[in-house]
């Protein structure tokens, strides 16, 4: 299977082949920054499916357990569109920048005792990471 993630104006891109890695949920505050949201949703896929295209910017922050988190990113909506983590091998993807959305729901919730207080996991079955 190939899908492909991209940003809003649809100038950077990422196809994948294959089914991802891992599918997990952050709730760090980084991931809630960069998302706007309560979480961030990603698909993390081996590096050998991956090939981007289109111009990127990059930012790279040290991540709370000391990693180095690379986000690439549209310079002209500003979107990311796929991330690296020196600590973890593959390429992570925001879910949301594939369309229509068909991966498979999240197995982990990382940073798990950060989420916010309403908001419940509703899969008994989703490993948790505090």
């Amino acid at each position: 299977m190939t899908r492909t993630a991209s940003c809003a104006c649809g100038a950077l891109k990422a196809e994948v082949t294959g089914e991802p890695i891992r599918v997990a949920i952050c709730h760090c505050h980084a991931c809630r920054t960069r998302t706007g949201s309560a979480f961030s949703w990603n698909a993390r896929f081996a590096a050998e499916s991956v090939t981007m295209t289109g111009d990127s910017r990059s930012y790279t922050r040290i991540g709370d357990e000391g990693s180095e988190i690379t986000y690439h990113f549209c310079p002209h909506c500003g979107v990311t569109v796929w991330y690296e983590n020196s600590a973890v091998l593959g390429i992570a993807i925001p879910v949301g920048a594939f369309a229509p959305g068909d991966l498979p729901p999240p197995t982990v919730s990382v940073y798990d005792d950060r989420k916010p207080d309403w908001f419940a996991l509703a899969d008994p079955d989703i490993d948790i990471w505090d």
